[in-house]
């Protein structure tokens, strides 16, 4: 694990957690995103108990193509 990768596993989560604008009907049902240095937080909203998962925005930003590029859907 880089530098980069270990300061964003300690990075405070005192931010602002942002859910998308389509959960909006969905209650505490959605994953919500919190901005940290060098990367983000992705938390489970009904599950607020659970440490979130981090991750660089490269990480991200690569999690989110394949999923655009259905990598991730089901048979």
């Amino acid at each position: 694990m880089g530098r980069q990768k270990s300061d964003l596993d300690r990075a405070p989560l005192d931010g602002e957690w942002v859910k998308s604008s389509r959960s909006a009907g969905n209650g505490n049902a959605c994953v919500q995103l919190m901005a940290l240095p060098g990367g983000v937080a992705l938390g489970d909203s009904k599950r607020p108990d659970l440490a979130p998962l981090r991750c660089t925005r490269t990480e991200l930003a690569v999690f989110l193509r394949a999923a655009k590029a259905g990598l991730f859907d089901r048979p």
